[in-house]
C-alpha cells in the first residue's frame, strides 16, 4: 500500500482489530531522509516525512528552506536513491502562528495563512493545524474556541491553495515539540473530557468556516503520557491512557497522533499503535543515533591517529561559538551543560551539523576512515551494536554505511511496532 492510502486506512484497521501504524520521520538531515527513503525502497512501503513550521516556512525557517524547497530536497534524495514520488507522503507539523507569535494575532495569522498555503501548493498531503499559542498581548494558552477558529481558518486557506485533497491533524500536545524542559514525573495523559472538548469545538468551527476540510480531518494530537526530556524518558503506560483510548469510540474516523515518541521501547510503541495512536512521530532520536556513530567513529579515528583532529572537540567549539540553540535549554554547572550539549536526549546538537565547520569535520572524519578498512576489534570496542553484523559480512564496516544503518535500526524498531512485516 503506497502513499496516502495508508493514512486513510489507519482507523479501519483499528476498528477491525488489526491495528497498523506509520512512522512520521521529523528531520531535515540529509542522511536521516536518505535512510528513510532507502528503507522505503527495500521494504516496498510508504514513507512519511514531515517538516515543522519553525524548520521550513515561506521565510526559509531555520533550515533556509521553503516548503517547495524542502519538497525538492526530499525528492532530490529520492531520485538518487531510486524511490518514486508515489511512495512519499510529505507532512507539515505544528502549522500555525508559532514562528511569528511575537507579532499581533492578525499579523501572525496572516503569516501562518501564507505558510500553510505554501505547504499546500507544494503538494504536502498531511497538515497538522496548531494555533494553540498566544500571540502578542495574548495569554500563552488560548481558549479552545479561539484555537479551533484559527485552525479552521488555516484549513480554509489550505483548501484554497492545494492541488489535491490534504488530510488534517488537529490539536496539540503539552509540552511543546522537541522535548520537555521540566521533570517528567508528573506527566499525565490528556483526559477524555479534554480531548472531546477539542474535538467538538473544532467540529463546530470547521462546519462554520471550512466544512469540506472537516471530512478529511484524520487525527487529533493528544498526550498519551509519552515524552522525553534532556536526561529522562517517560515510557508509555497503557493503563494510564485507557480512558483516552476509549474516547476514540465517540470520534468516528479519527485516530490519535503521538508526538515525542523518541526513545520509547519497541513494546511501548507497539502498544501505542494498538491503543489508537498509529501515527508515531520521531525526530531527535534519529539524529541522536547518528551522533552516537559519529562519535564512535571519532574515537576509532583518534585511536588510529592520535594526531587527527577530534570531531567532538570541533563540535564543542561550534556549540560554544553559537549558543543560541542550546543556552536557554541546558542549565546547571559548566560540566552539566557540557554533557547536555553533546549527549542530551533532546539532541539540540542536531541544529549544528549543517554549520560549515561541523560539516567539514564530519567529511574529514569519513574520508580518514574510508582510506583503509576499520579493524573489527575497533568496531567491537567503539560501535559494538554493529559488531556481529560486520563480522558475519552482513554489514560493511564503511563509515557512511554505518551511519545510515544506525538510523535504519531506529526506523526498523518503529516499523516492527507499527506492524510492518518487512522490519
Amino acid at each position: 500500500m503506497m502513499s496516502d492510502a495508508i493514512l486513510s486506512s489507519l482507523r479501519p484497521w483499528l476498528d477491525q482489530g488489526v491495528p497498523r501504524g506509520i512512522t512520521s520521520v521529523c528531520s531535515a538531515h540529509e542522511l536521516v531522509i536518505e535512510a528513510a527513503l532507502r528503507r522505503s525502497l527495500e521494504t516496498n512501503s510508504p514513507v512519511l516525512i514531515e517538516a515543522t513550521c519553525n524548520q521550513v516556512n515561506q521565510d526559509g525557517g531555520y533550515t533556509g528552506m521553503t516548503p517547495s524547497g524542502f519538497r525538492d530536497f526530499v525528492f532530490g534524495i529520492a531520485d538518487r536513491v531510486g524511490v518514486g514520488a508515489s511512495a512519499i507522503i510529505l507532512g507539515g507539523d505544528h502549522l500555525g502562528p508559532n514562528p511569528w507569535k511575537h507579532l499581533p494575532a492578525a499579523e501572525a495569522m496572516a503569516k501562518a495563512s501564507d505558510m500553510i498555503a505554501a505547504y499546500a501548493e507544494a503538494g504536502f498531503e498531511k497538515l497538522h493545524l496548531d494555533a494553540s499559542m498566544g500571540c502578542q498581548g495574548e495569554p500563552a494558552h488560548l481558549p479552545d474556541e479561539i484555537v479551533a477558529e484559527r485552525a479552521a481558518q488555516l484549513a480554509l486557506r489550505a483548501e484554497q491553495g492545494s492541488r489535491g485533497k490534504p488530510v488534517y491533524i488537529i490539536g496539540t500536545e503539552i509540552p511543546t515539540p522537541g522535548g520537555a524542559t521540566e521533570a517528567l514525573d508528573h506527566l499525565a495523559p490528556t483526559t477524555p473530557e479534554a480531548v472531546m472538548t477539542t474535538y467538538r469545538v473544532h467540529e463546530r468551527a470547521f462546519e462554520s468556516i471550512a466544512p469540506a476540510a472537516w471530512a478529511r480531518v484524520l487525527g487529533i494530537v493528544v498526550q498519551p503520557g509519552v515524552e522525553f526530556g534532556h536526561e529522562a524518558i517517560a515510557v508509555y503506560r497503557p493503563e494510564r491512557a485507557r480512558g483516552l483510548s476509549r474516547s476514540l469510540r465517540d470520534m468516528p474516523e479519527l485516530v490519535f497522533e503521538a508526538h515525542s515518541t523518541d526513545y520509547q521501547p519497541e513494546i511501548a510503541l507497539a502498544q501505542l499503535v494498538a491503543d489508537g495512536f498509529p501515527i508515531l512521530k520521531v525526530g531527535p532520536e534519529l539524529t541522536f543515533a547518528l551522533r552516537e556513530v559519529l562519535y564512535g567513529l571519532d574515537a576509532i579515528s583518534n585511536f588510529l591517529d592520535p594526531q587527527a583532529a577530534s570531531l567532538r572537540d570541533v563540535m564543542e567549539e561550534v556549540l560554544l561559538a553559537q549558543p543560541s540553540n542550546w543556552a536557554t535549554h541546558y542549565h546547571g554547572t559548566a560540566d552539566e551543560q557540557r554533557l547536555l550539549r553533546h549527549f542530551s536526549y533532546s539532541d539540540r546538537i542536531r541544529y549544528y551539523w549543517p554549520v560549515p565547520a561541523a560539516r567539514d569535520a564530519v567529511e574529514a572524519l569519513l574520508a580518514r576512515l574510508s582510506a583503509s578498512p576499520i579493524p573489527p576489534t575497533l568496531i567491537s570496542q567503539y560501535l559494538p551494536r554493529f559488531y556481529d553484523r560486520v563480522l558475519s559480512g552482513v554489514l560493511p564496516a564503511e563509515p557512511r554505511i554505518l551511519l545510515l544503518q544506525a538510523i535504519r535500526d531506529v526506523l526498523d524498531r518503529y516499523g516492527r511496532a507499527a506492524g510492518d512485516r518487512h522490519s
